[in-house]
C-alpha cells in the first residue's frame, strides 16, 4: 500500500509539473495610450465615435463650434482691408510739390541768365534760389512723413495678418482628428458639451502593437538583453495558453519593489527590473491580461 501510494504521488507530481510549465518572468499586457484633449473652446457639434471603435489616423472624427472665431476672422479681414486702403499714395501726394520745384528750377535757371546779361538783379537771384531750397526741403518733410505713416500701416496690416492667421490655425483645430491609427478605449465627452483647451475628449491605443511589461530579477539581467527573442505566453484560463514571439525593446534602468500582482520566480526577491516585451497581437490578447516569459 505505502508503494501505491507513493507512486500515486510522485505520478501526481509529474503531471502538475507537465501542466504548469517552466517562465522566467511574468506580467501585464499594456498598450501606449493616448489621450485626446481639445484645443479650442466652444460647444462639440459632433463626436462620431463609441469606444471599441477602430479609426484610422488622420481621420475626421468631431468638430467644435467655430461660429465666434469665423466672425473674429472676418473682422480681422475687414480691418486689415481699411487699414490697407488708408495707406497714402506717396507719389500722388508728391506730385504737386514735384511740379513746383520744377517750376523753380526753371525760373532759377532764367534768372541766373537775366544776371548774367545784368537784366536782373543778385538779390532777385537769390530769392529765387531760397525758395527753390524751401521746396525741396518741404518735399523732404512730405516724403518722411508719408514714409514713416505708411510703415506704420503696413505694420498694423500685418500684425493683423498675424492675428489672423492665429484664428486661421485655431479653427483648423477645431476639427478633431485621430492622431494615430487605432482603437478608441474610452470617450469622455458627448455632442453638445462644451470643449475648453486641455479638456480629454477620448483615450485611445495601438492594440496591434502591444507589449508585456514584465519584471526581472537582478540575476537574471545578465541573460537578457535589448533586441533579444522570447516566447510570451498568455493565459486565458484553463487549459487555454497561447504562444507568441515577443521581443524586448526596453529595460529599466532603476530597480523596484515588485509590484503586488506579479510574480517572480524567486519570492524572496523583492527588487526587480521592469522590461518590455514587444508583442504582435492576433486580436486574441487584451489590456490587463496576465503573461509569461520564457527565455
Amino acid at each position: 500500500m505505502k508503494n501505491i501510494t507513493f507512486f500515486m504521488t510522485a505520478t501526481l507530481l509529474l503531471t502538475s509539473c507537465r501542466q504548469n510549465p517552466e517562465y522566467d518572468a511574468t506580467g501585464i499586457f499594456e498598450a501606449t495610450t493616448i489621450t485626446v484633449s481639445a484645443e479650442t473652446s466652444g460647444k462639440i457639434l459632433s463626436l462620431d465615435i463609441a469606444e471599441g471603435d477602430s479609426i484610422l489616423a488622420g481621420e475626421r472624427i468631431g468638430v467644435v463650434d467655430t461660429a465666434l472665431l469665423v466672425l473674429q476672422y472676418r473682422q480681422l479681414s475687414s480691418s486689415q482691408s481699411s487699414a490697407e486702403q488708408s495707406s497714402p499714395e506717396i507719389a500722388v501726394q508728391a506730385a504737386a510739390l514735384r511740379a513746383q520745384i520744377s517750376h523753380q528750377q526753371h525760373e532759377c535757371e532764367r534768372i541766373s541768365r537775366l544776371l548774367a546779361a545784368g537784366a536782373a538783379t543778385r538779390k532777385q537771384s537769390d530769392d529765387a534760389n531760397a525758395q527753390l531750397k524751401i521746396l525741396r526741403g518741404q518735399l523732404e518733410g512730405l516724403l518722411s512723413t508719408l514714409g514713416k505713416s505708411r510703415s506704420s500701416i503696413s505694420e498694423n496690416a500685418l500684425a493683423l495678418q498675424y492675428q489672423k492667421e492665429q484664428i486661421e490655425e485655431q479653427i483648423s483645430k477645431s476639427i478633431i482628428l485621430a492622431p494615430m491609427t487605432g482603437t478608441v478605449l474610452l470617450k469622455y465627452a458627448e455632442p453638445g458639451e462644451f470643449a475648453t483647451p486641455g479638456r480629454p475628449l477620448f483615450k485611445m491605443a495601438d492594440l496591434d502593437n502591444i507589449y508585456l511589461r514584465s519584471y526581472f530579477t537582478a540575476s537574471q539581467l545578465a541573460d537578457i538583453k535589448i533586441g533579444q527573442d522570447v516566447t510570451v505566453i498568455a493565459d486565458f484560463g484553463g487549459d487555454n495558453r497561447f504562444e507568441y514571439p515577443g521581443k524586448i525593446t526596453w529595460i529599466a534602468q532603476e530597480s523596484e519593489f515588485t509590484p503586488k500582482s506579479i510574480q517572480t520566480e524567486d519570492s524572496r526577491d523583492n527588487l526587480v527590473y521592469a522590461v518590455k516585451i514587444a508583442v504582435k497581437n492576433d486580436g486574441r490578447l487584451k489590456l490587463g491580461q496576465y503573461g509569461e516569459v520564457r527565455l
